[in-house]
């Protein structure tokens, strides 16, 4: 039986109070909080947070197909799901696909992972999905829309939720939409898009996988149901008979907010924190159509390790101080946007391994971590004697550090930082989801992937650092 052998999940550390927007524009308040991506992050960066966090503990070798689901994708011809597969240090020989232009793109992708796998034509697939959409200011979906990721890996061994069920259908209806140079989602009328769309597509999916597998919605412990908002929310939980105190998933909407592609399977993974064997999970997911899956949870989910699922990225937060500050990140007021870089496409391809990678190389005879890799020790000046080790997941001291308030950046100062790992090894690094007044010597910190510049519609990627989120 395919199920999920392991799951992960990455909210920014920022926080939009949902009110601010109405101080500026007008309207009622509406309380709550929504997720933002800070200025150096994209769909791409919060993928690779999801699935570093979902692959901790398991050989990376082993994954056979890494799938990409997002709206959001930064290249509208070029592989996302490359560059995240490549960031996650995956073999080259693995089957990577992009999933896009629907909601639904993350069960869609789920799917057609557990097909591979029934098949033979893969033994374990990571589904990563992660979304950063953006309503037009002064709307509601501003409000509403939040960032974030999630990600699954599935395999037929040593699951902890077997997958039992699947319904799927589709329904070319015109609710949420964005053409191809838009930069914010369009809508149209609201009751419209609710009702015939939402509403109605989830509780087809939901009716029909239990008629087929003879359940009621008794028989299950937790539906994770996709959310529109919170009231319609309760409502699709009422149409469906679930008992929406005891029985349905928390949405995060009040405090996270809609998170598109990744929204379903965030949902999922705060279920699959919670669950205890044998339970039994629905899952519904809505978009030009809806999925709905049967999930049983195994014995097995006793011996994974705690993730960084959603609990605990809601504890740990900062807020974003100013609706301006918001309208900057997004690139929708002028400012210090990502300057120019004169990078080259040759060099980025030639260094990859290390830049995207984050690998650096163990000298054979001293035992010191150099990096960027090269072949004269350091440290004994051997030669061209080393084993590449990956540094991404290494954690570290704060050694030193300066603060430039003179360089171009939507988050002034930049903070130059050169880190210790605990494990040995020198990284320098710009410092990232920070205080500014509480960047102190010795602070620990952690690497993360983030967007670094642009040049000629090339986005640059690289390694920085941040305070330990939750220390």
């Amino acid at each position: 039986m395919v199920g999920i052998v392991s799951y992960g999940a990455y909210i920014p550390i920022y926080r939009l109070s949902r009110d601010m927007p109405w101080l500026t524009w007008g309207g009622l308040p509406v309380g709550g909080e929504r997720s933002v991506a800070n200025f150096d992050e994209d769909s791409i960066t919060m993928a690779v947070e999801a699935g570093n966090n979902c692959l901790q503990g398991f050989n990376r070798d082993e994954v056979d197909a890494l799938f990409l689901a997002s709206t959001t994708t930064p290249y509208k011809e070029k592989q996302c799901a490359g560059i995240v597969a490549e960031a996650l240090d995956l073999q080259r020989n693995i089957r990577t696909a992009d999933f896009t232009n629907s909601l639904r793109s993350a069960t869609i992708a789920v799917r057609a992972a557990m097909d591979a796998i029934a098949a033979g034509s893969a033994k374990k697939v990571l589904v990563v999905a992660a979304d950063c959409r953006m309503g037009q200011p002064s709307t509601e979906y501003e409000q509403a829309l939040g960032d974030g990721a999630a990600a699954i890996l599935l395999s037929n061994t040593d699951v902890i939720a077997s997958i039992d069920a699947c319904h799927t259908h589709y329904d070319d209806i015109m609710d949420l939409w964005r053409l191809d140079n838009d930069t914010f989602v369009r809508s149209w009328e609201d009751r419209f898009i609710v009702e015939k769309g939402y509403l109605n597509n989830t509780a087809e999916a939901v009716k029909a996988i239990m008629n087929e597998q003879g359940l009621k919605p008794a028989d299950f412990t937790k539906a994770v149901l996709y959310a529109f908002d919170n009231r319609r929310h309760q409502q699709l939980a009422r149409n469906l008979s679930f008992d929406y105190k005891t029985q349905v998933q928390d949405n995060i909407f009040s405090n996270v907010g809609n998170t598109g592609s990744a929204y379903a399977l965030m949902m999922l993974v705060g279920a699959l924190e919670e669950a205890k064997a044998d339970d039994k999970l629905l899952l519904a997911n809505y978009g030009d159509g809806a999925d709905a899956f049967v999930i049983t949870i195994t014995k097995s989910v006793k011996k994974l390790k705690a993730r960084r699922g959603i609990k605990y990225h809601l504890d740990s937060k900062l807020p974003l101080m100013s609706y301006d500050k918001y309208l900057r990140y997004r690139g929708i007021l002028q400012g210090y946007a990502f300057w120019e870089n004169q990078s080259a496409a040759t060099v980025s391809w030639r260094d990859r391994k290390w830049n995207l990678n984050c690998c650096g190389g163990k000298c054979l005879v001293c035992g010191n971590i150099n990096f960027p890799p090269q072949r004269i020790c350091m440290y004994c000046q051997s030669k061209d004697q080393f084993e590449e080790i990956r540094l991404a997941d290494r954690r570290g001291k704060l050694f030193t550090y300066s603060k430039d308030n003179l360089g171009p950046s939507l988050d002034s100062p930049i903070i130059l930082c050169i880190i210790d790992f605990d494990e040995g090894g020198r990284f320098y690094a710009q410092m990232t989801d920070r205080d500014p007044d509480k960047v102190e010597y010795e602070m620990p910190v952690e690497l993360t992937f983030r967007w670094m510049h642009s040049e000629r519609g090339i986005r640059n990627y690289y390694w920085k650092c941040r305070p330990l989120r939750g220390a």
